[in-house]
């Protein structure tokens, strides 16, 4: 009898619904040491640039206990090292001022040079790269007469270094995929995306790079704060599986004048060639929820049954709008942090680094340190977080605080005493976010956190005895580098958030949209296919007004800038509006935009050219919540 898994359903109620074989209660829980994440192997550096080859290919890992079969993974990689390749991926540490060149590789091939398909259901209905549409077709929402099986083709891919200062053509632009450079490409097939000719023919004249078949180059200034980016797919209604099946990692940008001089924060960090046993002081924590099979594979949904809202008949094509596969929030019932699920880290008594990334597709997290993992929710905290950066950058200020608040997408840059803490301490890192969509309040305040059993944990500590001396200074002793002005803002862009029902059930939801509000509030939808609606003028502070007309909370994910988060406000009725969070006072690029009301942002462009503003729920993205916009144009 398969497990059953809880997920959002039509009307915002909750419904089990058939999920993966593999009873997450039984996964045996902190019995594998964490994965340091190391820093990704360079291929050259010269002429005051570091050059990378990455590639991106499949393979077994040992996701679950040693205990509990491997699981056929995704991720990233250096060529020359096959040991590398991880999901999710090694780390590119970045310099401040320094550039960064890469060659993604897709290098999804067997080892004939046979196309390998995708490890999930790739549902060919929603608007998506579309490689059998051929070079008309590409890039588009296909017609069909009947209900169509999932896609089983060659994989595009395309990688985003989410947070990056980057030109157009290295920005990782949903049109700009390409397939791996198999020899069994189906006759007709795009092999490249829409975008792809004119970004190549652009980064051999602004850079000399030369593209080949099945890769991309990419170049990266570094020219902004020192900041927890990351990496990862963003192939046109492709995201949410391909970065599911592990497509993602950390890009550490570091130095600058927005930095700390060496010594002030706990470190080392994992660098390429440490000798073993090396002690790490600051490491970076990529947090999913994922769900498996007996097997050791990821489960992700097949049919759009998963949700609840319709039978696994459907009705779908030609009777009914709605989509036969994809889902509108994928949860899973299992934790994992660096790739492994529910690990633990041996930490001595002193102070430590940890940089978070919320890598779930739907998944907001409420973290929180505590002695006891099965505590009734809301646990007391045995130990507060201080919070000293966001996702681009310090804050004016620590925070100390005893929860963080983290949606898909966000970066949270805490330290954690522990200085305090006899040998033999344990302490869990627990999860009071929700098993649904995320609307907002807390624990006994309008939400019901995760299950304490699975996905209410996330990671155990062990305090060990110390090592060595800790000459970091104390977090709240800190003086964190002041934040740029942006000046008086000149302009206000007004997006609206918005669910479309089905014309056949009303109550199931077929796409998330972004687009404009109109003079009187009500909101203009638009899709992805619509005109550019949006065109920010060049090196101008401008206010971007997010109205959530949906029932569940939305991050919102700017490319190109570094953003700050000014208020929010009543979605109607006027009414006071209320500051950005303690951790949302920094620079930031993805900001979570709550239930009837207006998240205010300030930006400033100064880099021409066509990007993309979406949602960070991958699910919603892929789902058309994705708008083009173009500065300077």
């Amino acid at each position: 009898m398969p497990l059953t898994s809880r997920v959002l359903a039509a009307g915002g109620s909750s419904t089990a619904v058939v999920g993966s074989t593999l009873d997450p209660r039984t996964i045996p829980k902190y019995v594998t040491r964490l994965a340091a994440l190391p820093a990704m192997p360079m291929w050259s550096s010269y002429g005051g640039v570091d050059y990378y080859v990455i590639g991106v290919r499949q393979f077994s890992q040992q996701v679950l206990p040693p205990t509990l079969p491997k699981t056929v993974v995704w991720g990233y990689g250096s060529p020359r090292n096959p040991a590398t390749f991880h999901s999710p991926a090694f780390t590119i540490e970045a310099r401040v001022g320094r550039p960064v060149q890469v060659m993604w590789a897709n290098q999804l091939v067997d080892a004939s040079g046979r196309f390998l398909p995708h490890l999930f259901a790739v549902d060919p209905t929603l608007h998506w790269a579309n490689p059998p549409g051929g070079l008309r077709g590409r890039d588009s929402r296909p017609t069909f007469a009947s209900t169509p099986g999932p896609y089983s083709g060659p994989v595009p891919v395309v990688t985003h270094v989410h947070g990056a200062h980057a030109t157009e053509e290295s920005d990782g632009y949903p049109e700009a995929w390409y397939l791996p450079p198999a020899w069994d490409i189906p006759v007709g097939y795009a092999r490249v995306g829409s975008s792809h000719d004119r970004h190549r023919a652009m980064a051999a004249d602004r850079f000399g790079a030369e593209w080949s078949p099945g890769a991309a180059v990419y170049r990266y200034a570094n020219d902004q704060s020192a900041g927890t980016l990351w990496f990862h797919d963003h192939t046109l209604g492709l995201s949410r599986v391909n970065v599911h099946a592990g497509l993602a990692g950390f890009y550490l940008l570091r130095g600058g004048a927005r930095d700390l001089p060496p010594g002030v924060l706990p470190g080392p960090a994992p660098a390429a060639d440490d000798r073993p046993g090396t002690r790490y002081h600051e490491l970076s924590l990529v947090v999913q929820d994922r769900s498996f099979n007996r097997d050791g594979s990821i489960f992700f949904p097949d049919s759009r049954s998963f949700a609840g809202d319709v039978p696994p008949t459907g009705p779908f094509i030609p009777a009914s709008d709605v989509p036969p596969i994809w889902n509108p929030d994928t949860f899973g019932n299992t934790m994992v942090v660096n790739g492994r699920t529910w690990p633990v880290l041996s930490v001595e008594p002193r102070r430590y680094r940890f940089r978070l990334l919320n890598a779930c597709n739907a998944r907001t997290l409420l973290l929180k340190v505590v002695a006891n993992p099965l505590a009734p929710r809301p646990a007391p905290a045995a130990l507060s977080c201080w919070q000293i950066g966001a996702d681009g950058g310090f804050l004016p200020r620590p925070v100390q605080t005893d929860q963080l608040l983290c949606a898909p997408a966000e970066r949270v840059d805490v330290i954690v005493d522990f200085t305090s803490l006899p040998a033999g301490t344990e302490l869990f890192l627990i999860n009071e976010g929700p098993d649904v969509a995320f609307t907002g309040g807390s624990p006994g305040n309008g939400l019901t956190p995760a299950d304490p059993a699975t996905t209410g944990q996330v990671m155990k500590f062990v305090v060990t005895r110390q090592s060595t001396r800790d000459t970091s200074v104390p977090p709240a002793q800190l003086f964190l580098p002041p934040l740029p002005p942006l000046g008086p803002s000149r302009r206000t862009w007004r997006i609206s958030l918005t669910a479309r029902q089905s014309t056949a059930k009303p109550a199931v939801a077929v796409s998330y949209l972004l687009g404009t509000v109109a003079a009187d509030g009500t909101a203009k939808p638009l899709t992805w296919a619509d005109d550019v609606t949006e065109r920010p003028a060049l090196r101008t502070t401008e206010t971007w007004e997010l109205a959530n007309f949906t029932g569940e909370t939305h991050p919102i994910h700017l490319h190109q800038v570094q953003f700050r988060v000014t208020d929010r406000r009543p979605l109607t009725g006027g009414g006071p509006g209320r500051a950005p969070e303690a951790g949302e006072t920094g620079v930031k690029d993805t900001v979570i935009a709550y239930p009837n009301e207006i998240t205010r942002i300030d930006a400033q462009f100064d880099i021409p050219g066509r990007y993309v503003m979406h949602c960070h729920n991958l699910d919603h993205e892929d789902g058309e919540m994705m708008r083009p916009i173009q500065p300077g144009g």
